[in-house]
C-alpha cells in the first residue's frame, strides 16, 4: 500500500483532490490505480492527488521518444512520481508509426503501452476542462453527428478521467503550490498540430468574443450529448440483437425504427462485420437500403485486405454484409 503523502491545504491542489476523490468513489472505491505520467502539469497534479487519495498508486511514463532527450525527460518524471509517494514508477519507450500523422500515431502507441503496462488496474489520464472543449471543437469540425462531439468519457474501462471537470489552470496553480515544475512539451505550443491551434487562437477567439465561459460551455455540451448517447446506444442494442438473424439483419424489423437509433444498430452490426474507419457517409448510404430502398446496388465500406472490400448488400429483405474481391 502507497503510503499518504501530505499535501499542503491549497486551493488548486484541493480541488484537484477532490476530483479524484470524486471519481474514485464512484468508479473504483478502495481499489490501486496507475496514473499516466508525462511530466506535464496536468498529469503530475494528478499524480500527487491520487496517491493522497488512493490506496495504491503506480505511475506509467510513456516516452514516444520523437525528440532528443525524451529518456531524460521521462526519467525524471519517474523520479518525481517517486517522490510524490507512487509505489513504482516504470518509464515505457514506445516506437511511434502508422497512419493518421503523428498525434494519432503516438497517441495509438501511447494506449497500447499503457494498456500493457497496468497490470488490470484502471489508467488515470489527466485530460482537463479544456482537453474537453478542445476534442468537442474537433468533432464539430468533423461533422460526423453527435457521437463525435461528445468528447471524452470520464470513465471508459480501463480509461479514467477525474479532472474532466477541471480547468488547466488548476493543474499549473496545483503544481506551484506542490512546489512542482512540471515539463513543457514543445509539441504543445506547435502550430502545426491542429489540436495547439484550437488552444491558442481559436478557443480564446470564441471567449473573447462570447464573453467568456465557452470551455466550459463545450464540456456541459459534451456531457449532455453523452448522457443522451448512452440511451440511443442502448436501444440500438436492442434494435440491433432483435433485427439480427445469423449475420443478416432482417429489414422488416428496422424500417419503422427512427433514423438516430437505426443508424446506430447498423453501425454496431457494420462493425462486427468487419467495418473500419466507418465513416458518416459510408453509415447513410447503408441506412438508404431500408430507409430510401430503389435497388440501388451495395454499399463498398473500409475493411478487409488489399484487392478485398467489405461490401453491405440488400437482397430478399434482408442487409449482409460480406468481403469481395476487387
Amino acid at each position: 500500500m502507497t503510503a499518504r503523502v501530505v499535501l499542503p491545504e491549497e486551493p488548486a491542489i484541493l480541488d484537484v483532490r477532490h476530483a479524484v476523490r470524486a471519481w474514485l468513489s464512484r468508479h473504483h472505491p478502495a481499489g490501486a490505480v496507475v496514473v499516466a505520467l508525462s511530466g506535464g502539469a496536468d498529469s503530475l497534479a494528478l499524480t500527487a492527488a491520487a496517491v493522497a487519495e488512493a490506496p495504491s498508486v503506480r505511475a506509467v511514463v510513456v516516452d514516444h521518444r520523437l525528440q532528443d532527450g525524451s529518456g531524460k525527460v521521462a526519467a525524471v518524471a519517474a523520479a518525481r512520481a517517486l517522490d510524490l509517494g507512487c509505489a513504482g514508477a516504470d518509464v515505457v519507450p514506445v516506437d511511434v508509426s502508422g497512419p493518421g500523422g503523428l498525434e494519432a500515431a503516438a497517441r495509438s502507441a501511447r494506449y497500447a503501452a499503457l494498456d500493457a503496462a497496468r497490470s488490470g488496474h484502471p489508467v488515470l489520464l489527466g485530460h482537463t476542462l479544456d482537453d474537453q472543449a478542445e476534442t468537442v471543437l474537433l468533432g464539430l469540425a468533423r461533422g460526423s453527428g453527435g457521437r463525435s462531439i461528445r468528447g471524452m468519457a470520464g470513465h471508459d474501462a480501463p480509461w479514467g478521467r477525474p479532472l474532466l471537470g477541471v480547468r488547466r489552470d488548476v493543474t499549473r496553480r496545483a503544481c506551484a503550490e506542490l512546489g512542482l515544475a512540471p515539463h513543457e512539451d514543445p509539441h504543445n505550443s506547435d502550430p502545426a498540430f491542429t489540436r495547439v491551434r484550437l488552444r491558442h487562437e481559436v478557443l480564446p477567439l470564441l471567449e473573447a468574443a462570447l464573453g467568456g465561459g465557452v470551455a466550459a460551455a463545450l464540456a456541459r455540451t459534451a456531457e449532455h450529448l453523452r448522457e443522451d448517447g448512452e440511451v440511443l446506444d442502448a436501444l440500438a442494442e436492442q434494435t440491433a440483437a432483435s433485427a439480427r438473424d445469423g449475420d443478416d439483419l432482417v429489414i422488416e424489423y428496422l424500417v419503422d425504427v427512427p433514423v438516430a437509433v437505426r443508424r446506430r444498430a447498423l453501425r454496431l452490426w457494420l462493425l462486427d462485420s468487419g467495418a473500419k474507419a466507418l465513416t458518416d457517409k459510408q453509415l447513410r448510404a447503408v441506412d438508404e437500403l431500408i430507409g430510401r430502398w430503389r435497388g440501388q446496388g451495395g454499399v463498398a465500406l473500409g475493411g478487409g485486405r488489399v484487392g478485398v472490400r467489405l461490401v453491405a448488400s440488400r437482397r430478399r429483405g434482408r442487409l449482409s454484409a460480406g468481403f469481395v474481391n476487387d
